[in-house]
């Protein structure tokens, strides 16, 4: 299944970036039995955050789920630095949780975290197929837009 991930990966034009290391007081990721839980990852890009701001006021829709995009492809790196390089431990990803640093009146929050759930999918298959949680915030670390955590299920 890695090998089949990796083609998904190459065929979208995708280069997972090296984990993020954390910017406080906390790890990138646990395991606990077969459970795999990822820390919030940004939208980082070449080392930056890459999307700043306020989704209704400075950044609109299809930029955020661009955002949600980048921080998919982190989520993707975090999972294969924890897995060893081995995404093909991945069975499935249980859940997503989107935060999106928005206006107060901007409901589109579940659109913007799109932007993560169809990659992943696209990237895994059945395996990427997830519930989550799509929440609107005053702000986000760093000035980020959005903000994604994932708990997967993993091959212990």
């Amino acid at each position: 299944m890695s090998e089949a991930i990796e083609n998904r990966l190459k065929e979208k034009g995708i280069v997972l970036p090296a984990a993020a290391a954390p910017a406080a007081n906390y790890v990138p990721y646990t395991i606990s039995g077969n459970t795999l839980y990822l820390s919030g990852q940004l939208p980082i890009e070449n080392g930056k955050v890459a999307v700043t701001g306020l989704v209704g006021r400075d950044v609109d829709v299809a930029g955020a789920q661009r955002a949600a995009e980048l921080c998919a492809i982190n989520i993707l790196a975090q999972a294969k630095a924890a897995l060893g390089g081995d995404l093909g431990r991945i069975r499935r990803i249980l859940k997503l949780n989107g935060f999106v640093a928005s206006m107060p009146d901007f409901t589109e929050q579940h659109l913007v975290i799109n932007g993560a759930s169809n990659l992943i999918a696209d990237i895994l298959g059945n395996a990427g197929k997830h519930a989550r949680a799509a929440v609107g915030m005053a702000a986000l670390p760093l000035n980020a837009s959005v903000e994604i955590d994932a708990i997967i299920e993993i091959e212990a």
